[in-house]
């Protein structure tokens, strides 16, 4: 399975949060975001500039009790001239954050997994950066761009987030929702040599990586299958998204129709 390496991953949400930036700029504050439909650009902005100080903050602190995590939220600059410069700022922090020395300090993890709290912010943060990324890229019409080794690593973190003890607690209705009695999907990137094997079993959905039969295969570019994991293209725009689907595509859509993150 595709994974990327510290240096890779912070290089990668500061490039990632200055492309989603220039298509911002591109698109204009009042612009709407077709894939987040209560969103503006300014929302989508300040979404992103604010996760990342708020993030860097729980890092740089070293906060390990969740009582005790950021309350204030950074300011979004009135000047939308300003926005690149901000967004600079707030992925060069939540980047820099990140040091070797932090990945492996305790720090609070909110997926309640087996990962650092450090390694599972800065696979968070670079997902903001690049799906949020997505979006920004559509208000602007522009096309969605990123390397297909950080689409790879980020499907396996939406995996792993699906699946964890805090997704049951947080999100109750779609844990339940993608329970199974052994129903099995299969994601396989065609540019990479990663697949993702899901089965949903009737104590809970577990993932492992790997190519197996499945009742339904979903099989396309790493960039496509993290945008219609993360519902930024619609399975049945297969034309579009460079994918085919082999099997049980009624199950692909109730797995996509039940996985939306809260952010979404």
């Amino acid at each position: 399975m595709t994974e990327l390496n510290a240096d890779t991953t912070r290089r990668a949400i500061v490039d990632h949060t200055r492309r989603l930036a220039e298509s911002a700029a591109a698109a204009g504050p009042d612009a709407a975001v077709p894939t987040a439909p209560k969103w503006t650009v300014a929302d989508l902005v300040a979404h992103v500039g604010q996760t990342q100080h708020w993030v860097a903050e729980i890092i740089e602190r070293r906060i390990t009790d969740p009582t005790q995590l950021p309350t204030e939220m950074a300011v979004l600059p009135a000047d939308p001239r300003e926005w690149p410069a901000w967004l600079a700022e707030s992925g060069q922090r939540v980047a820099s954050a990140c040091s070797d020395e932090a990945l492996e300090a305790p720090v609070f993890n909110a997926a309640g997994d087996g990962r650092s709290g450090g390694r599972f912010w800065m696979s968070s943060m670079l997902n903001e950066a690049v799906v949020h990324g997505f979006d920004a890229a559509g208000a602007a019409n522009r096309p969605a761009e990123v390397e297909a080794d950080v689409a790879a690593a980020l499907i396996g973190n939406l995996f792993a987030m699906l699946t964890s003890p805090t997704w049951e607690m947080q999100r109750p209705e779609s844990a339940h929702a993608i329970r199974g009695t052994g129903q099995t999907l299969q994601w396989r990137a065609t540019d990479t040599a990663d697949g993702w094997f899901v089965e949903r079993r009737p104590d809970g959905a577990t993932w492992e990586a790997g190519i197996r039969q499945a009742d339904v295969t979903v099989s396309g570019p790493a960039r496509s299958l993290l945008q219609v994991l993360t519902r930024r293209l619609p399975l049945a725009d297969r034309e579009t998204a460079g994918i085919s689907v082999d099997g049980d595509t009624e199950l692909a859509q109730h797995w996509l129709d039940n996985t939306a993150h809260a952010s979404d």
